[in-house]
């Protein structure tokens, strides 16, 4: 039925739109603009942003898995939303990197933290074994793992009565494009996997396209008009990488789309991009929104205090380039929404809501409409919402 309704879409010649929950006001942006627009999107959790309550939730507004998908399920009113999880399985979790977790244990993990999505009512399960702190897995490795994990989640949605699709893939962006033999090699293993098993064929694979998100701004090939040496642009590499998941009957995902240009965007749909997510950047606009609220209306004692929680937190560390020239405030930008829901920005955003109280503004009225317009922009490119004049 999901698969259908999505098929239903991408034959309209668009591409499917996942985004991550940021922050409470982002996912009420997701579902307003779900049931107002009636598009289907799908909200994309990381374990690092929200897992079970096993596992001490998450940095987004303290979710747990189950009080997340709760959240969303009760708000969704029209059913537009789609809960999937993005990059689940071993050490995706920081617990189990910080932990030095074996194989064996990290896949444990990782098929308790798929049960309670599962359970949860999560639709879409990116199950994403490339991560391995011991070492570098070779294809064959991540692929035997994919195996293991999908065979799980597949006997626990039986278990359970309920249908889930399943996203796979086999190795973090880089900026770079994969091989047409190394996607052909995946399907057709999947496939006999699959077919050897009586499982059903997944419903998506991550296809790196030559996108990737470092600092504020994508730094891959897809909407570089430098050309890469030994790869090919994007406007021949991507429909080759299509026509492969069409003739093997999967949508193909892109990952780390952010930050793309207008018209890099509206290429998605005319290549046949299927799908494709954004997350960062959602967290990086709401920060700004926030840091321009305070400047306004003169709130610098409060803006200090929220770039240097941010800055302090070191979550930007990972986005940098290895030549930036990023200034402090940059980096604690890039940090603003990891911070969202500790106790102290809570404190910050409460207390310039006390000082504006008499004016009839709402600060996170003002967050979610700005984080609303940046969304939007992805679903007119992406053709899911007409153009509005």
């Amino acid at each position: 039925m999901i698969k259908q309704r999505l098929d239903t879409v991408i034959r309209r010649r668009c591409t499917l739109l996942g985004v991550g929950p940021m922050s409470l006001n982002c996912v009420n942006a997701v579902i307003e603009l779900a049931n107002e627009h009636l598009a289907p999107i799908m909200l994309i959790a990381s374990r690092r942003q929200i897992d079970s309550e096993n596992y001490g939730g998450g940095y987004a507004n303290n979710w747990t898995t189950e009080k997340f998908a709760s959240y969303v399920i009760d708000n969704d009113k029209n059913g537009r939303v789609l809960l999937a999880r993005d990059h689940g399985g071993p050490w995706q979790n920081e617990s189990e990197k910080l932990a030095g977790l074996s194989l064996r244990r990290a896949m444990e993990s990782a098929k308790s933290s798929f049960r309670t999505d599962i359970e949860s009512g999560f639709q879409i399960l990116h199950i994403d074994p490339s991560v391995d702190i011991h070492g570098v897995p070779t294809l064959d490795e991540v692929l035997d793992r994919i195996f293991e994990l999908y065979e799980y989640c597949w006997a626990q949605a039986q278990r359970l009565g309920v249908n889930i699709l399943f996203e796979i893939g086999t190795e973090e962006q880089s900026g770079s494009t994969n091989t047409q033999e190394e996607l052909e090699y995946t399907l057709k293993s999947m496939r006999r996997f699959c077919d050897r098993n009586r499982l059903p064929f997944p419903s998506f694979v991550v296809v790196q396209t030559g996108t990737r998100v470092m600092e504020t701004r994508n730094v891959g090939s897809f909407d570089s008009p430098i050309r890469i040496v030994d790869e090919l642009p994007a406007e021949i590499q991507v429909p080759k990488m299509v026509e492969i998941c069409n003739r093997h009957q999967i949508f193909m995902k892109e990952h780390n789309t952010d930050y793309l240009s207008d018209e890099a965007l509206q290429w998605h749909p005319r290549l046949g991009v299927h799908s494709a997510n954004v997350a960062p950047e959602f967290g990086v606009s709401e920060t700004l929104a926030l840091l321009q609220f305070l400047d306004r209306y003169g709130m610098n004692d409060l803006s200090e205090r929220f770039l240097s929680l941010a800055y302090n937190s070191n979550k930007w560390c990972k986005w940098m380039l290895p030549d930036t020239r990023a200034e402090d405030r940059d980096r604690a930008v890039i940090a603003g929404h990891y911070v969202f829901s500790t106790e102290e920005c809570r404190e910050i955003k409460l207390e310039a809501q006390s000082r504006i109280n008499n004016t009839g503004i709402d600060l996170d009225g003002i967050l979610k409409e700005r984080l609303k317009e940046r969304i939007m922009r992805y679903l007119i490119n992406f053709r899911l919402v007409r153009s509005i004049v």
